[in-house]
């Protein structure tokens, strides 16, 4: 695979450029526009990603030094720093938002795996808040008499083929409950939350959709059991499994139906847990264990904003952050699907950094991800082995 192309142009064989068009002409993406297309504009964005550039300026010179090789990159034509930073102020963001959806779907079907064998997917929802200055960023208000922004990234991650799959971006003093009012629930699938979303009026309207819910409770819930499950095996963790109601003022009519109460010990950090869910049927093991999976959208989290240059954006205002973001999430699904479909076996963290220096060069992907596996230094502040918590 190869035939002497680049190795960024490798990579964009893996999306359909033909549906990006459509949304183009959708959305009226090239009215009037004579060379730097948003094709060309989306080619930028993500080389900028993928090569860890810093800024817009970055992003720029770096094409400018590769203006011999920009048609054989993709890029068609550098842009100059106004007319890409016109491009991503101007241009409608639901070009990019509806092809990173539309690239989402492709890496979630080619990727569809049953790991849990639960009947349903299982989702872990979570957000992360990127602060940005207020002076700057003037509608991405933070908190009041302070000068401070901030965007919150509000995301759904199917832990089983390790792809996010639905985004919402807000201003940062959202509160995270609020974003599970636009969460599109599957029935019969599993949403892992946090104990950010202890709230029951909104785990009701899950639990009457036919779906399923574990959260991680809080000490003051007021839990009333009616039934116990009085054994476990040895060295499971479970101290406690009881079938019951919610039992204080501010829950009771919040949530009617019976839930599930369960308790564990985490021996490692000698720390007792409380969850909560609606799952009445399956082992007190597995909501332990697919709790603990929520350790895959942190480290979303941390290459979306360390590998994937979220922490500096390329433009202020609202409409070229979004464009941004939808870039990088297109960018990190485009190497999700490369992974799968090609049987790489290596983990996209080391793909992306592989790439990162690779991509100017004539060398099949194959070849570049089979080399044998050098030492690469782990960024990510810390081990990336799963824990608990």
């Amino acid at each position: 695979m190869g035939n002497g192309k680049l190795v960024y142009s490798q990579l964009l064989d893996f999306i359909d450029r033909n549906d990006f068009n459509y949304l183009v002409r959708k959305y009226g993406g090239d009215r009037y526009v004579k060379n730097f297309t948003c094709y060309n504009q989306l080619a930028v964005l993500m080389y900028g990603q993928l090569s860890n550039r810093e800024s817009l300026r970055d992003v720029v010179l770096a094409t400018q030094a590769l203006a011999s090789k920009a048609y054989h990159l993709g890029f068609g034509k550098y842009a100059s720093k106004s007319t890409l930073s016109d491009a991503n102020n101007k241009r409608d963001y639901r070009i990019f938002e509806e092809f990173a959806y539309q690239v989402v779907a492709e890496a979630q079907k080619c990727r569809a795996t049953d790991i849990f064998k639960l009947g349903g997917n299982v989702y872990a929802f979570d957000s992360t808040t990127i602060e940005l200055c207020l002076e700057t960023f003037k509608w991405a208000i933070f908190r009041k008499n302070q000068r401070k922004g901030g965007i919150k990234l509000h995301t759904l991650y199917d832990l089983e083929t390790s792809i996010p799959t639905f985004f919402h971006i807000t201003e940062a003093r959202v509160n995270d409950m609020n974003a599970m009012d636009v969460i599109p629930y599957e029935e019969n699938s599993f949403y892992i939350f946090d104990r950010g979303y202890n709230d029951f009026q909104r785990l009701f309207r899950i639990n009457a959709i036919g779906a399923y819910f574990i959260v991680r409770g809080k000490k003051n819930n007021d839990f009333k059991p009616r039934k116990w499950t009085r054994r476990f095996p040895p060295g499971s963790g479970i101290l406690s499994d009881a079938i019951g109601y919610m039992n204080s003022e501010q829950t009771r009519f919040k949530y009617t139906e019976r839930i599930r109460r369960i308790i564990y010990w985490d021996e490692e950090q000698q720390r007792k847990f409380i969850f909560f869910t609606n799952a009445l049927d399956i082992s007190p093991m597995m909501v332990a264990e697919l709790y603990r999976n929520r350790w895959q959208i942190e480290l979303f989290f941390k290459w979306l904003k360390q590998h994937l240059k979220m922490k500096k954006f390329w433009g202020e205002s609202e409409n070229a952050v979004r464009i941004q973001i939808y870039t990088a999430i297109t960018a990190y699904c485009m190497m999700a699907i490369v992974q799968k479909k090609m049987g790489i076996d290596r983990p996209i963290y080391e793909m992306l950094q592989l790439v990162s220096v690779s991509l100017t060069e004539k060398i099949p992907l194959r070849q570049l991800f089979e080399k044998p596996n050098y030492s690469i230094v782990n960024e990510l502040d810390g081990s990336t082995e799963p824990t608990l918590f």
